[in-house]
């Protein structure tokens, strides 16, 4: 069963237990995968593209969150982080710090001559790689902490 077919079965099952933050979790996301199926005409959508647009989704919801917290919204913080629950569950499981400095020095490794200037290449092949498994914040901060040693 495709996340697609998961998250309309999910929303299904939200309206009957009434469940607002997750029915309207999931309908963000619903909402977002049609607007992307309507660009290409399609019905249907991989995997891989659906866990990149809920991951979007989480990231702004996270910033979301901050924002509230800051301005002291903590009643429409709690909306977003309740949302942000509801929505990790279908994406893969996100590498510790740790595990995503090991796969970088593992691939930089395989690589023989690199320096600060390849940051660039290097961090296109490694969100490539590490697609809805990792931040790309955390991604490029480990990378840069690794081409300056």
């Amino acid at each position: 069963m495709s996340i697609q077919e998961k998250i309309n079965d999910e929303i299904k099952l939200s309206m009957k237990e009434k469940n607002v933050d997750k029915l309207s979790a999931l309908r963000s996301v619903k909402s977002a995968i049609l607007l992307e199926l309507t660009k290409d005409g399609k019905t249907n959508m991989s995997d891989e593209i659906a866990i990149q647009i809920i991951s979007k989704l989480v990231k702004q919801r996270k910033e979301s969150a901050s924002i509230f917290k800051s301005k002291n919204r903590l009643d429409l913080e709690k909306e977003e982080l309740s949302q942000i629950k509801y929505l990790e569950v279908y994406l893969p499981k996100q590498l510790s710090e740790d595990e995503i400095e090991e796969y970088i020095s593992i691939k930089l490794n395989e690589i023989d001559n690199f320096s600060l200037k390849d940051m660039g290449r290097l961090m296109g092949l490694l969100m490539k790689e590490l697609s809805g498994k990792a931040e790309g914040k955390i991604i490029s901060k480990i990378l840069k902490r690794k081409l300056s040693e």
